[in-house]
């Protein structure tokens, strides 16, 4: 659908949020190291229960007042290197000054106008992910710029933040949320672009540039969920959505386009809806009688209980697709979801065991017709009655606009609902942190050690690597610059040419492909390169060994090569080589030294990817050289 869809036309503004965890030793607001622990073997665990509380303003945030409603229990696992400020039972320390010196560099990087002071905010959160019910943030700066081929991008605010805790477990129904400590308070910068992009390309395009930059600074940390993404998406006729979470920067163009496809289908929903005069109006009703005698699981796991309405005008509505693998009563299902409950509905019934007969008897009692879709949840009262209100409010939203809220990503760019879109009632002062003030002396030393510009790395690189100008600026700007640094100063002699378009346009092609090569670390490629420069393989076997070890990053280099088969004994080598010019040498004494180009082709046949061809064109060489002498 995307391929249709002229982005001006339908008012695309799209914005970023890069969430990225800084390399301190030590949290935030405390002395606790920043280190995540695999296995979460926790030595303590506590139990916190979290209520909405009005801001400064007299107000409840709306996003905070939803989250009361699911009325949830949260649990913390607490280990020897969590202390009571992670526990919310003692106040926080002094902000960690070399955090906020990383967030100054990153600022500076950016163009930003750092703030005269730091001064520590609380943003009311009572999802579970922080112990006190609120997340500590201060703006570092504002203003700074990004350029793009389709357009400057403004980037508004750098914040310094800490992270949140790491959500491990869902219990009991939806109704307990198990939470890990050990990354509640690492400290991390979020860049606010603004709403100044206007394509799904664009989005990577700066999502891009904003981690080179970061990278570019040696002080942030590394590794899948160190750094992640929200996107605000909105069109015209639409609403703001923010999506969450977005850890794989090549889902953003996937999640910017699912979301204009999203909301343009959810458009024409409304219409279809308003032009049939659906409405929502059916009070719900106990159904539990017509599954006395019931088969299906879904109902006897809830104890025969089943609540239900009428959405009358709906028929077909909610089995309409609306993005990759989710329909519209997907969007409904999220709701019932967030109070424990599952949804079924008429326009997939009979299913889950429920007979037809059974469908027809809820119709029968809700007095549904052909043009109207039975929603029912199989749950005890309070929580069927809580999940189907919901669903209720959502669908005759549906006949009116496009909700404003916050959608969670999902791993195939799609996305489902989280929450309502927060509002300024969230904020207010940290009155535990003292404020830091930022003077000129501190900004000048952060500004006379800022790392080299893009430009700068490309004439570097052009002159040191003998690169050519598109390779040299493709590398400089990339986010793995400082790898090629690496793989050239461990191995001279690698070709800088060959480094370069595996970090840039190999990845690229094996992501396209859906080879995951975010489980690849910069160990794999060093590896690589230092067997490549033993000439343990040839060159053209590395796509192969990224692909083998993105199934496999547990996996050595080493072991790698063996088991993809490329391993060889060089001597081994030799005598094929020696075995295939001696049949050929007729052929040698007629051509003469030029036999050496179609003797490479055949003996390429056998060895290609096990040897490089640089080392077989010398040995085949050789051995030519031999066989016109013996003539």
């Amino acid at each position: 659908m995307d391929e249709e869809i002229d982005h001006s036309e339908i008012g695309l503004k799209a914005g970023l949020e890069i969430h990225q965890q800084l390399d301190t030793r030590t949290k935030l607001f405390c002395k606790c190291p920043t280190t995540l622990r695999e296995k979460k073997e926790s030595t303590f665990s506590l139990k916190r229960y979290l209520r909405a509380s009005k801001s400064e303003m007299g107000e409840v945030d709306r996003a905070a007042r939803e989250e009361a409603k699911y009325s949830r229990t949260f649990m913390y696992k607490g280990y020897d290197s969590t202390c009571l400020v992670e526990n919310d039972e003692e106040p926080p320390r002094e902000l960690n000054r070399g955090a906020v010196d990383v967030s100054l560099e990153v600022a500076l990087l950016l163009n930003m106008n750092p703030v005269d002071g730091i001064h520590i905010m609380r943003k009311i959160v009572i999802d579970g992910s922080n112990t006190c019910g609120f997340q500590r943030t201060a703006l570092v700066a504002t203003d700074g710029l990004l350029s793009t081929e389709e357009g400057t991008v403004r980037v508004d605010s750098l914040c310094l933040e800490e992270d949140a805790a790491q959500k491990i477990e869902l219990k009991k129904e939806g109704s307990a949320v198990v939470y890990s400590l050990d990354r509640l308070g690492i400290p991390l910068v979020e860049i606010c672009t603004a709403p100044d992009i206007k394509t799904p390309e664009q989005a990577v395009n700066v999502a891009e540039q904003l981690g080179m930059i970061l990278r570019s600074t040696g002080k942030v940390k590394r590794g899948l969920g160190t750094i992640r993404q929200d996107i605000n998406v909105s069109i015209a006729a639409g609403a703001r959505v923010e999506i969450k979470g977005v850890q794989n920067l090549r889902l953003i163009g996937d999640i910017v386009r699912n979301e204009i496809t999203r909301q343009l289908r959810l458009i024409a929903l409304k219409e279809e809806l308003n032009k049939r005069g659906a409405r929502v109006e059916q009070p719900i009703k106990d159904l539990s009688g017509i599954f006395e005698a019931t088969t299906s699981r879904v109902i006897q796991k809830a104890g025969g209980n089943v609540f239900g309405v009428c959405l009358h005008g709906f028929s077909g509505i909610l089995g309409t697709e609306i993005q990759p693998e989710r329909r519209f009563g997907s969007e409904l299902a999220d709701f019932a979801a967030m109070y424990g409950a599952g949804l079924m509905h008429t326009d997939e019934l009979p299913a889950y065991g429920i007979t037809e007969d059974e469908v027809e008897q809820l119709k029968r009692v809700l007095d549904a017709t052909d043009n109207d879709c039975v929603v029912i949840v199989a749950a005890e009262r309070a929580r069927a009655e809580k999940a189907l209100e919901a669903v209720l409010r959502r669908a005759e939203n549906a006949m009116q606009e496009i909700p404003k809220e916050t959608r969670r990503a999902l791993p195939n760019g799609s996305s489902a609902y989280m929450r309502p879109l927060p509002g300024a009632a969230r904020m207010y002062p940290e009155t535990d942190v003292p404020p830091v003030d930022i003077d000129e002396q501190i900004l000048h030393s952060i500004k006379n050690n800022l790392p080299e510009t893009f430009a700068h790395r490309k004439a570097r690189y052009k002159e040191r690597f003998d690169l050519n100008d598109e390779l040299a600026d493709k590398i400089a700007r990339n986010i793995n610059f400082s790898l090629f640094e690496r793989i050239m100063g461990l191995y001279g002699d690698a070709s800088a040419t060959l480094v370069v378009r595996t970090l840039t346009d190999m990845v690229a092609e094996l992501m396209q492909e859906g080879i995951a090569v975010e489980t690849l670390e910069d160990q794999h490629f060093t590896d690589i390169f230092g067997h490549l420069s033993a000439n343990a393989f040839g060159k053209e076997a590395v796509p192969d060994i990224l692909k083998f070890l993105a199934n496999k990053p547990e996996m050595d280099v080493a072991k790698a090569i063996e088991e993809i088969g490329l391993s060889v004994n060089m001597v081994e080598v030799e005598k094929l080589i020696e075995a295939i010019v001696n049949a050929k040498k007729e052929f040698i004494q007629e051509k003469g030294a030029r036999a050496v180009g179609p003797l490479m082709g055949v003996v390429m046949n056998e060895l290609r990817g096990k040897v490089d061809g640089n080392v077989i064109n010398k040995i085949v060489a050789e051995k030519v050289k031999e066989v016109l002498k013996e003539g």
